[in-house]
């Protein structure tokens, strides 16, 4: 049997006019919305990964409005795959609909990976240009090489949580992110990447 929740097709104008993005909201009257970003698409990456779903598990236990979503061109989105921008913006028309849903005037953003570089990207904009109040910026194993995070703004209670075994994205580039934007930072010893077997433990990681 099937016990998948239905997810929610919201439209995505910046995209084309027929476009839509695949949602995944719970929603809770909470005076707090949490929005979760997947990591890359080209490398499989979807709202079901298995990290973002410990994220999402984690903020809806929290009694958070919770949403994560798929980039366009995954599952249900429509569009084509791009790496960088078009996520961004996807980002961004999914926190606008949400907003509308919600009474909450506080943000919490997470992202993972390829998520993490474009939450933070949604956080600059947010504390720039958005009518709601960024509490928490947390970044799951984010993807500091190959991403430019130059100049970005982000909120003084952003956390950053990685394994000392990250096969992808070099513990130590992750490390000088930290320590460049000036912001907190968690080691799990031994954990990968993907913190296989470890997922318990993550969400500790979070709660603390």
């Amino acid at each position: 049997m099937n016990t998948l929740k239905p997810t929610t097709l919201i439209p995505a104008k910046h995209i084309n006019n027929d476009a839509v993005l695949e949602v995944d909201a719970h929603w809770t009257k909470s005076d707090t919305l949490a929005l979760i970003c997947h990591p890359n698409p080209k490398a499989g990456g979807t709202m079901n990964n298995k990290v973002v779903t410990t994220l999402y598990r984690f903020c809806k236990k929290s009694g958070m409005d919770t949403v994560r979503f798929n980039y366009r061109g995954v599952g249900r989105s429509s569009g084509e795959i791009e790496y960088g921008n078009g996520e961004y913006l996807d980002s961004l028309c999914v926190l606008d609909w949400a907003l509308k849903q919600t009474s909450a005037k506080v943000l919490w953003l997470a992202g993972f990976s390829f998520g993490g570089f474009i939450a933070c990207r949604v956080a600059d904009k947010v504390l720039t240009d958005r009518d709601v109040n960024l509490q928490k910026l947390t970044l799951i194993a984010p993807s500091v090489e190959r991403n430019d995070l130059t100049g970005l703004k982000l909120p003084t209670d952003t956390l950053v949580i990685y394994g000392d075994q990250d096969e992808f994205v070099r513990p130590s580039s992750m490390a000088d992110f930290a320590d460049e934007f000036g912001i907190r930072s968690k080691v799990m010893t031994g954990a990968s990447h993907f913190f296989h077997g470890r997922l318990s433990e993550l969400k500790e990681l979070i709660e603390k």
